[in-house]
């Protein structure tokens, strides 16, 4: 027979390790991060619906390549446009709400492009039409990235942040390995109308769920109390969207015109462009300096586009997780950061050097690492986090990447104009590989000291309260 003593005893340990678990700090927030990057991997895709389909939508809707050009342009101008009052926008009304319907609206004017043939226009007319809708596209999405941001602060301290940031940056390569495949059997066995309506119903469902599971880390019923307080314990901005509400979100010109006079800000915005400029010569010019500069056919130029997705993949999320490990090891957050950004960026410039070799095999092997340095350094919106003034990070957000989005007008336009002119890639091999050294020189000379912004408050304003 047990005696009570007995029961009491045994009772003891069963006590101590349920206590032990509810201590334990839990994983929600790679949940969370899951639901970023599954999110970001359609945000890419839905931006590459007219790629794929391009070919088909042509001539169906018999668009000439000027026609079909600045229809491909409409999204860039937006997507520049939004950052800043996207980013605004965040920090007014928090990021669930704001990303939430930047989902819906984004998946509703994707699927509304796979409708232009519905109403038997064509040529300049379905042009018209559809560079209002890319426009649109741009200009909704343009809060998703700030938002990712955002969420990333609210939910990861400080030594994690840089994976996380790299994962969610990543998903740019998954959506190519994962959807162009996709999209490209719809439009062949479909039609392309499919790939729009197809896409566009899988981002309204992903907004239902969005809207149905996100909670911020304070109110959320899934989070232990004990992950709660290890990510605040650690940096992590949890009460950020609580005290958003119990503030007043108003900011005068004085104190957001601190964001363009800040010296470590500009650092990291210059860095930001020469990265995003890299990204835009890959993703426009790349395939035809392998064919028109190079001599491949479009068979081969295809299976060597495919390589730097791979590799940028590999190389974004190593620098996120290069950077994290060097924070617990001790290391300073700045230095730490500025580690994979300024090897990727050497790693990046070396794209220059293949004007100095004849074979493909040399070519290939100097583009991919070009590529992965460019991933390695895609550490950007990690140091945005650790830096961005903690009312104002969805604003910051938006200026960096309106900011580094510049480039993505700017670069293939001087390609062509180099190409144009001298006939040649040399020029304009130099002039990509340039941004590497660039890059560098803003992170470490420019930014100086990765530490948080502090916004100076409007004088004048406590002038008129008092």
């Amino acid at each position: 027979m047990t005696s009570p003593t007995d029961v009491s005893d045994n009772a003891k340990p069963l006590a101590c390790d349920s206590a032990a678990e509810a201590a334990k700090p839990g994983h929600f927030r790679y949940v969370v991060l899951g639901m970023i990057f599954a999110i970001t991997v359609i945000n890419y895709a839905d931006r590459a619906t007219l790629s794929i389909a391009g070919t088909e939508v042509s001539r169906v809707l018999s668009l000439d390549p000027v026609m079909l050009g600045m229809v491909f342009s409409a999204f860039a101008w937006a997507y520049m446009i939004g950052q800043i009052p996207g980013g605004w926008l965040l920090d007014k009304f928090g990021a669930r709400r704001v990303y939430g319907c930047s989902l819906v609206l984004w998946s509703v004017f994707t699927l509304l492009q796979g409708t232009v043939g519905w109403f038997g226009v064509s040529g300049i007319s379905a042009a018209i039409m559809l560079f209002f809708l890319r426009f649109m596209l741009g200009l909704v999405e343009s809060p998703a990235f700030p938002a990712n941001a955002r969420i990333v602060a609210c939910w990861f301290p400080t030594n994690e942040r840089g994976t996380a940031t790299s994962l969610f940056n990543s998903a740019q390569y998954m959506a190519i390995g994962v959807f162009t495949p996709i999209m490209a059997w719809l439009t062949h066995a479909l039609g392309w109308e499919h790939v729009f309506l197809w896409m566009g119903a899988v981002g309204l469902f992903a907004g239902i769920l969005w809207f149905a599971l996100y909670k911020e880390p304070h109110s959320s019923p899934h989070i232990k109390p004990a992950e709660l307080e290890h990510i605040r314990a650690n940096g992590a901005l949890v009460d950020l969207e609580l005290n958003r509400r119990a503030t007043r979100q108003k900011f005068t010109f004085r104190e957001v015109m601190q964001l363009f006079q800040s010296r470590t800000l500009w650092g990291i915005y210059i860095g930001q462009y020469c990265i995003t400029s890299m990204s835009y010569f890959f993703m426009t010019w790349f395939p035809i300096y392998l064919i028109k500069g190079r001599g491949m056919t479009v068979m081969q130029a295809g299976w060597v586009v495919a390589l730097p997705a791979i590799c940028g993949f590999t190389g974004g999320v190593l620098g996120g997780v290069m950077s994290d490990y060097m924070i617990r090891r001790g290391v300073s957050p700045s230095k730490a950061r500025k580690t994979p950004f300024v090897l990727g960026m050497f790693f990046a410039a070396m794209l220059a050097m293949a004007n100095f070799v004849s074979t493909d095999a040399a070519v290939i092997a100097l583009m991919t690492l070009a590529f992965f340095g460019k991933g390695l350094s895609a550490i950007g919106w990690a140091v945005m986090s650790d830096t961005a003034p903690e009312k104002m990070i969805g604003l910051s957000g938006g200026v960096f990447n309106c900011l580094g989005n510049v480039a993505g007008i700017i670069t293939p336009v001087v390609i062509g104009y180099i190409v144009a002119a001298t006939g040649s890639f040399n020029l304009a091999l130099w002039f990509v590989g340039a941004h590497g050294l660039l890059g560098m020189f803003g992170y470490l000379v420019v930014a100086g000291k990765f530490e948080r912004m502090v916004i100076r408050p409007d004088d004048r304003e406590n002038e008129n309260c008092s």
